[in-house]
């Protein structure tokens, strides 16, 4: 029996420990852009490391992870623990194997992985220097992934801390790498690449001991016929595409921005990256804690339980992502500038990079959303569905894609991304409402009391803010102060409206 508000207790934990992670890789993120700017080079990594990035993404957090956890809880609820244990051996050993091989193929082909990646690339340098740093940094893939499978394990069994922890690593590693390795490697960008890979084994490595504890450490056996492992490589195509279309969009951005004005990858990256901070803290916590929880409703056939564990998801989703949307577009030049804006990146860097980021914003809601609605399928074991519905937005985001990035380049390819992303969310939200499984709740009240003190929030911030030349001409300490202040000042003032029309934070929040 699972105590009251496990669900957010957990969820606070993970969000907790996520932002830490996405605070650092912001730290990250500025220390790159004060270093290497927005240039060939970075473009080079950028590239380098997002293809094993990419991957980690589509197989391993992605579709092996919406996979694995819906048929270890099966077994965890149904099957002895003997049978359990032979299912999390015969997974290791079978799904080991096979990236012990991807990652060899990824190695050999690297040359012709930056061709399909970034065709944009002309220059033999810089098409030979990503090349050179993607044989470092894609043997991250085996690393993270086997990752991810322990971070399945772990969370199957409620154990949460460890996994949203170990992303913190990976930007430890890089802050080390740019801060250390690069006065002892030529040419420097390449130390980063090397971060990538310790950043890896040092990922995997922390799991093991917590593994070995709850005695779930697995001794690896090939047994591709296993009927667990048939599961699971029949739920994971279809999860490919519907648990990952958000980073195919990304990806697709990249690749047409190859074509752009050099630059153009990095500030598609570092808009991306912004997002990812409230993406990272809520959407991912979210689906993260309710998948095996609503893997395990599935599996007892508790509907009334089902239901509303998934509309706490949306509900929570709804009352941080709006106001973090209407925050990011307002803040975007002023948070860019602050964090950005104090080494090779200039003002015009600073504008480029923000007009990404508001684009990529309007999507925020969509993109945190569809994590939440797709664990309600996969819990189901149903993969199929939300793969067609993410094939649809793909293919409206390549559409979209070709027609804006000719008027408005990059800005083009992140709107593109945002749009198709409120596509793919509503149609996911539109037939998980016509199942008898799940049971919508009202929503019209809520939307209307955050909707107000969204307005209310975005007209204080822009009635306070100064303009970017302004800020630019302060120190990095006074931004910062006043960064805070605008933060703070919003978070109130949301608060404080909801409270006036209404609002209660413990009947939104609980169970």
């Amino acid at each position: 029996m699972q105590p009251k508000n496990f669900l957010l207790r957990r969820t606070l934990l993970v969000a907790g420990l996520t932002s830490i992670s996405r605070f650092l890789g912001l730290f990250r993120d500025v220390l790159l852009a004060n270093y290497f700017g927005a240039s060939a080079e970075s473009d080079a990594f950028l590239v380098a490391f997002r293809i094993p990035n990419f991957f980690r993404r589509l197989f391993a957090e992605g579709a092996f992870s919406q996979a694995f956890i819906p048929v270890l809880s099966e077994y965890k609820y149904k099957k002895k623990p003997q049978e359990t244990q032979t299912l999390i051996n015969a997974v290791a050993g079978t799904f080991g194997c096979i990236l012990l091989l991807v990652t060899i193929l990824g190695i050999l082909a690297a040359p012709i992985l930056i061709y399909i990646f970034a065709p944009g690339f002309q220059e033999t340098e810089k098409i030979l220097l990503a090349s050179h740093m993607l044989c470092i940094t894609f043997p991250y893939l085996f690393f993270i992934a086997l990752t991810a499978f322990a971070a399945g394990i772990l969370n199957t069994y409620d154990q949460f801390a460890i996994p949203a922890m170990t992303p913190i690593l990976l930007n430890l590693s890089l802050i080390g790498s740019l801060l250390y390795l690069t006065a002892w490697i030529e040419p420097s960008i390449v130390a980063l690449a090397w971060g990538v890979l310790i950043a890896g084994i040092l990922q995997l490595g922390l799991q093991i001991p917590f593994l070995s504890h709850q005695n779930l450490l697995p001794k690896p056996q090939w047994d591709w016929h296993h009927s667990g492992v048939k599961k699971i490589r029949d739920l994971m195509l279809p999860a490919i595409f519907s648990g990952s279309v958000m980073q195919i969009s990304f990806l697709i951005d990249s690749l047409l921005a190859s074509f752009l004005q050099t630059g153009s990858i990095s500030w598609l990256y570092y808009a991306d990256r912004f997002v990812e901070l409230p993406l990272g803290m809520f959407g991912v916590a979210i689906a993260s804690v309710i998948l095996p929880k609503l893997s395990e409703c599935h599996a007892s056939k508790n509907h009334n339980e089902f239901s509303n564990t998934l509309n706490w998801g949306i509900r929570l989703v709804i009352l941080l992502g709006l106001p973090a949307t209407a925050a990011l577009i307002v803040l975007a030049e002023l948070m860019l500038g602050t964090l950005l804006g104090h080494g090779r990146m200039d003002a015009y860097d600073i504008i480029m990079t923000a007009k990404s980021l508001q684009a990529f914003s309007l999507g925020l809601i969509a993109f945190m959303l569809i994590k939440v609605l797709v664990s309600g399928f996969f819990a189901q074991k149903n993969t199929k569905l939300p793969m067609k519905i993410a094939m649809q937005a793909l293919l409206l985001n390549v559409v979209l894609n070709l027609v804006l990035m000719g008027p408005l380049a990059h800005v083009g390819l992140a709107l593109s991304t945002s749009l198709s992303a409120m596509l793919n969310a509503g149609l996911l939200f539109h037939h998980i409402k016509k199942q008898a499984l799940y049971q919508s709740a009202q929503w019209s009240r809520l939307m209307i009391q955050i909707s107000l003190a969204s307005i209310v929030m975005v007209v204080s911030l822009i009635g306070y803010r100064p303009d970017l030349s302004e800020w630019l001409s302060w120190s990095m300490t006074m931004q910062m102060i006043q960064l805070c202040i605008l933060i703070v000042m919003g978070v109130f003032i949301y608060f404080l409206v909801l409270r006036v029309l209404g609002f209660r934070l413990k009947d939104c929040i609980k169970l």
